[in-house]
């Protein structure tokens, strides 16, 4: 991936591939802890987002950083930058 200088800094979010869900596509759940706004005990949260996935290099259960694009399709709007860590075989 080449950088260019006058890119604006993107989002950035680190998370496993849940599945694929078809050609060039995957979702991925992030985790993430919020306070309880009552109680403010941290309370773990997780989200899913459809990704894109150009290569089609990743699989379920890798660890995957992504980064927020334009549109894709109509749920896509993430794209994998590298594979972090291959899920293990069994």
């Amino acid at each position: 991936m080449t950088e260019d200088k006058n890119r604006n800094n993107r989002k950035e979010l680190i998370g496993f591939v849940r599945s694929k869900t078809g050609d060039k596509s995957i979702k991925v759940v992030y985790e993430y802890k919020t306070p309880h706004p009552l109680y403010k005990k941290e309370i773990r949260r997780k989200t899913t987002v459809h990704v894109h996935d150009d290569k089609n290099d990743s699989n379920v259960g890798d660890k995957v950083r992504i980064m927020a694009i334009r549109p894709i399709s109509k749920l896509k709007r993430w794209r994998v930058t590298e594979v972090l860590e291959k899920a293990p075989t069994l």
